[in-house]
């Protein structure tokens, strides 16, 4: 998705420790409804003047596209984007060549590093009656700084392929990365984000999740309600509450609220590691100095230094 101007890393962590000790909620963000792209409309908290510095993370999106909306051909540098789709289709093309049809509960995950240009636009089932939205979830991830101009990659999941898990009662976690309950994800990002679907199906259930002490993290409520550790908070939805980070919390309680609603509580659960270097942001492109953001906008313009094949190109999915 575009954006308005203004050593990869593998952590093991076990899943089950003597004491279980929680995180608690520092900061809680709506998401409030905003424009974005070619008529969509999306939810943004991180990214947005209330949550501008969650590092690694850069910009989390809940994104609606309706007929004749999407983001047509757009650029990036400097960064990972990992898209997952909630309901509807979405579709993906980029100028190395790669395409895909995300359905839902299908994972896309791409690296940007020195440049690409791609479009992301909804795709219609021809029978009206099953035409939905494309809705989900985009997050942006900063890639370190020796990363940043790595050549571009791609990988895309299939929900069929993508593990889930029951390990209590009431509760269910895809586990798209990272590592949950000995299920390990199936992304290796360059980052080393972990990234959780948990779905919490009982009023009242409740799990532990481990997580690597001293990383970020962050949930985003999709649907119903939510308790984070011990404490009595009730958090609704489209709220993206970060985590604290002390010394030995290693992990987060994650609890459903005894109530009269059969909503399902419904959230992702995210976390990577905090990288200690400069963002400057100028659109699409986040790099490290201002200068480096001044010669990503020249290097698209003028087809140079990771955007040769930018010169010219038009995807087929955004014409239409």
């Amino acid at each position: 998705m575009s954006a308005s101007t203004s050593t990869s890393t593998s952590t093991s962590t076990s899943t089950s420790t003597s004491t279980e000790t929680s995180r608690q909620v520092v900061k809680a963000v709506y998401a409030n409804e905003v424009a974005e792209g070619a008529g969509a409309r999306v939810r943004r908290s991180i990214g947005s003047p209330q949550l501008r510095n969650l590092s690694p993370f850069l910009m989390l999106d809940n994104f609606t596209v309706q007929k004749g909306a999407g983001f047509p051909d757009h650029p990036h540098r400097g960064q990972s984007t990992m898209t997952y789709l909630l309901s509807g289709m979405f579709q993906h093309e980029d100028f190395l060549g790669n395409r895909g049809l995300l359905e839902p509960g299908d994972v896309q995950w791409m690296e940007a590093g020195k440049g690409i240009m791609h479009a992301e636009m909804p795709y219609f089932d021809p029978d009206p009656k099953k035409a939905v939205p494309a809705y989900g979830l985009q997050l942006w991830i900063d890639l370190p700084k020796e990363k940043k101009f790595m050549e571009p990659n791609y990988q895309e999941k299939k929900a069929k392929d993508i593990t889930t898990i029951h390990p209590k009662d009431g509760v269910e976690i895809t586990v798209i990365s990272g590592i949950s309950h000995g299920a390990e994800g199936f992304v290796r990002p360059v980052a080393g984000c972990w990234y959780l679907d948990f779905k919490l199906q009982k009023s009242g259930a409740s799990v532990f999740q481990a997580l690597p002490e001293g990383w970020t993290a962050f949930v985003y409520i999709i649907t119903g309600r939510l308790q984070i550790g011990p404490r009595p908070a009730i958090h609704e939805k489209f709220n993206t509450l970060v985590l604290s980070a002390e010394s030995g919390e290693n992990g987060v309680t994650l609890t459903r609220p005894e109530s009269a609603t059969d909503e399902e509580t419904r959230f992702v659960l995210v976390a990577g590691q905090p990288l200690d270097q400069n963002v400057v942001q100028y659109g699409p492109f986040v790099v490290n100095t201002q200068r480096q953001a001044m010669e990503a906008v020249t290097d698209f313009r003028m087809g140079r230094n990771g955007f040769e094949r930018a010169v010219g190109w038009e995807s087929e999915i955004g014409k239409v």
